[in-house]
């Protein structure tokens, strides 16, 4: 959780506060997701610099809470970590990403890693996130096919 927290406060850059959570994961959070989804993680040595969670939901995955430290950002680490999980996955033929529509960091990763933003990231997110209102209306979607 410290990671998704501390690199979440970057969030403030571009969302109004009345749209802000902080912490933006809490413990019962956690558990929640952990529930439902594979955790990855990416090290430097011995510490934990990134995450990320995948989420299988029939031949859709759904790569979700990724974050990376602050410090450890723009040296190749969500690319790499982005890649790694793709090539985890097995049994999905298109892989979704949701992310703010101003996170100019994230979108820019997604689109170098090949994905194409959604024709309809709204219905995207209704029919495979359950998020909270405000958070729909400020996200979008990417998709890629993976080839089996």
């Amino acid at each position: 959780m410290e990671v998704i927290n501390t690199a979440a406060r970057w969030y403030r850059e571009f969302l109004p506060p009345e749209e802000l959570h902080d912490p933006e994961m809490d413990e019962a959070a956690w558990e929640a997701e952990a529930r439902r989804m594979t955790w990855w993680g990416a090290f430097v040595g011995p510490t934990l610099v990134g995450v990320m969670g995948s989420e299988p939901i029939g031949e859709v995955a759904l790569l979700r809470h990724a974050y990376i430290l602050p410090r450890h950002q723009r040296k190749g680490v969500a690319s790499a970590l982005l890649h790694f999980v793709e090539e985890r996955l097995s049994g999905v033929r298109r892989v979704i990403v949701g992310t703010y529509a101003d996170n100019y960091k994230a979108r820019g990763i997604l689109e170098k890693g090949g994905y194409v933003l959604s024709a309809d990231s709204q219905a995207v997110l209704r029919t495979y996130y359950d998020i909270p209102e405000d958070r729909l209306r400020t996200s979008v979607t990417y998709e890629k096919a993976l080839n089996d």
